[in-house]
């Protein structure tokens, strides 16, 4: 239940703030005063799109926000837990348009716009002025239908269903597409395959084969210096470790006289040991020098042939081999695609048999509500003035020749066109004369037909789905007199179910009301600005008395007002 509405800066209203209470709450006013105003601040907070335009001139943002019952619904906890707002036993919902965007919030918690549009539709189903006009859509029709509580499980089902065959078709059209193209390169392929496979990429190891390359391309240098070093250090006549231990000797000589000699005659001994020791490490390392041309020219070419492969095919060492794989998949592809066709085959047509199926109970499930709507609607129908009102809903299978499906009707195969939201074509049909066969709703219905069928429509939804608002938004257009009265009768004994908010213009539906209030346009410091008053029990006759009669009230339209209203206590 919508408890308060506050809308600051919006369109012609500076601030506004109004309650409603349980039932049916009226809201009557003159044309322009600014009823459509609120309904659009209502439609603020159920998702729709903000115009810049709605805030008020001069002013930096516009605010809508309504306070409402939380109520019990699963789903919208659910909802409200995914999305991270806090549960309350209140629910706020507040837009705020600016220059540079709109903001949507729940609790005080930033939300999506289509989050906002989803806890929207747990909570309040908006009737515009031009909503009955959806009964001129057939495509509607089939969204009626859909939205019974036994149907939904099963559309959900169907979908599941078709995405399956849906993905399945999908990937037996680029496997067929790709089996083409690979057929028209498959020697070029082959080829490549060939010489990339010669080149036995795992086995070349680019670090590695420098490194040898760069030992082997050495060796003679390597050879000739360790040869030098082998001779300057023992093998020369006048050899390094020779001098070293004459000038050793002479040094351990002298600190025998002079101790100061003895530090360099010791530091003179250990670099001897250091120099033997270089010297054995080159004697060893001279016998494992490796002088091999023929090597190290088949190195050199398989590093070039390594390096024509990179830049031929323009991709890095890991690349090549990434794409070596890919070439001989797509080649056992080839060599394999009438095996790989024949299983996806067999997939397709046990997932097309459960489409199938999952067809025939859908037409099943929408045929038996389409005709409980029916019965529904009659019903509702003459509580609103059509006493030989035949209502139907038709549900045919959507023929069509390269349809995925085919179906077995009287020995007669059928192609049936397959959509994400069916297989059927929904349309309503009605005759609203005794004797006169039904006719498609679109068709043969006129305004104040659509929207009293709307209002029947509207009434059986609320029942069923047990949303706690209805808001219409003028749902009385092209009726008048007794039918009226019998469109505000049905709106009382609806909001005993909800809470209903409505815009009239007639007498008849505003007597109806539990509350009543009224939307005037005023004049303030040189501004108009829209004001809302919610009005005592008087004050809601002379309103209805100035519905009856215009601005000029009389004794006489006052008491066909109060008559009007005490009747309206009595339904």
């Amino acid at each position: 239940m919508i408890k308060s509405l506050y809308i600051k800066d919006f369109a012609l209203i500076d601030e506004l703030e109004t309650t409603f209470g349980e039932g049916l709450n009226i809201i009557t006013g003159e044309t322009g005063a600014g009823k459509s105003i609120i309904i659009g601040a209502f439609n603020l907070l159920l998702g729709e799109r903000a115009q810049l335009e709605s805030v008020r001139e001069g002013s930096r943002k516009a605010i809508a926000e309504a306070i409402m019952d939380f109520g019990d619904d699963p789903e919208l906890r659910q909802l409200l837990e995914d999305s991270e707002v806090e549960i309350r036993q209140e629910l706020i919902l507040r837009r705020e348009i600016r220059e540079s965007g709109s903001r949507a919030f729940v609790n005080d918690t930033p939300v999506t716009l289509s989050v906002l549009k989803e806890i929207g539709n747990h909570l309040v189903d908006l009737h515009g002025q031009h909503d009955h006009q959806l009964l001129l859509n057939e495509e509607h029709h089939q969204k009626v239908i859909d939205d019974r509580a036994s149907v939904k499980p099963v559309t959900k089902a169907w979908r599941e269903k078709w995405q399956k065959v849906s993905d399945l078709r999908k990937e037996k059209q680029a496997l067929l597409k790709k089996e083409r193209e690979l057929r028209d390169k498959q020697e070029l392929y082959r080829f490549q395959l060939k010489e990339l496979e010669r080149l036995n990429l795992e086995d070349y190891d680019e670090d590695a084969i420098e490194s040898e390359m760069k030992l082997l391309d050495g060796a003679e240098l390597l050879s000739q210096n360790a040869s030098m070093i082998l001779d300057i250090g023992r093998e020369a006549d006048a050899n390094v470790m020779d001098l070293l231990n004459t000038l050793q000797r002479a040094l351990q000589d002298i600190s025998r006289i002079e101790p100061e000699f003895e530090l360099y005659a010791q530091e003179l001994k250990t670099a001897g040991i250091s120099i033997e020791e270089a010297l054995r490490f080159t004697e060893q390392y001279q016998t494992q020098i490796k002088f091999n041309p023929e090597r190290l020219e088949s190195l050199r070419q398989r590093q070039a042939e390594i390096n024509r492969a990179v830049k031929k095919y323009t991709r890095t060492l890991p690349e090549l081999i990434s794409y070596r794989d890919e070439l001989s998949q797509n080649l056992n592809l080839v060599d394999n695609v009438e095996i790989e066709l024949e299983k996806l085959d067999k997939k397709l047509a046990s997932a097309e048999d459960e489409l199938r199926q999952s067809a025939e109970k859908l037409y099943e499930v929408r045929n038996r509500e389409g005709k409980e709507l029916s019965r529904q609607i009659e019903q509702e129908l003459g509580r609103l003035g059509f006493n030989y009102a035949a209502f139907e809903v038709r549900v045919e299978w959507s023929e069509k020749p390269d349809g995925w499906i085919t179906l077995n009707h009287n020995g007669n195969e059928t192609a049936v066109e397959c959509r994400p939201d069916g297989c059927h074509d929904i349309a309503f049909y009605i005759s609203t004369n005794k004797g006169e066969s039904v006719k498609p709703l679109a068709k043969t219905a006129s305004g104040g037909e659509i929207s009293r069928i709307m209002l029947a429509l509207k009434s059986i939804l609320a029942r069923e789905q047990k949303l706690p608002v209805m808001i219409f938004d003028e749902i009385d257009t092209g009726i008048s007199g007794p039918v009226a009265l019998q469109v505000g009768k049905i709106m009382r004994n609806l909001a005993g179910h909800c809470q209903i908010l409505a815009i009239t213009h007639l007498p008849q539906i505003a007597s109806m009301g539990h509350s009543h209030h009224v939307v005037r346009k005023k004049e303030l410091e040189g501004r108009t600005v829209t004001r809302i008053q919610t009005l005592t029990q008087e004050e809601h006759i002379r309103e209805v008395a100035e519905l009856m009669s215009g601005s000029e009230i009389t004794e006489a339209t006052l008491s066909s007002a109060r008559e009007l209203i005490n009747n309206s206590d009595q339904n």
